[in-house]
């Protein structure tokens, strides 16, 4: 595989830290949400976290505007 083909494979998905910056939530959060099914996601043979980007950013209104709506900070 190419290094250009090997890098757009990989921005195809996002990083753990990558996702909790677009939920405005903490690693830690998002690891739990991947636990709990809530994100779509691959384990990666290092143990390593990816989720698909195209997914992920269709879900940023869905689970941004639940998360406010459950701490009563929706508006």
């Amino acid at each position: 595989m190419s290094t250009v083909n090997r890098v757009r494979k990989e921005r195809d998905y996002l990083r753990v830290g990558e996702v909790a910056l677009l939920f405005h939530v903490s690693p830690k959060t998002v690891v739990r949400w991947a636990e709990d099914g809530k994100l779509p996601h691959i384990v990666t043979l290092g143990g390593h976290r990816r989720f698909p980007r195209a997914s992920i950013e269709s879900l940023v209104p869905t689970l941004s505007q639940d998360r406010a709506e459950s701490t009563g900070t929706g508006r």
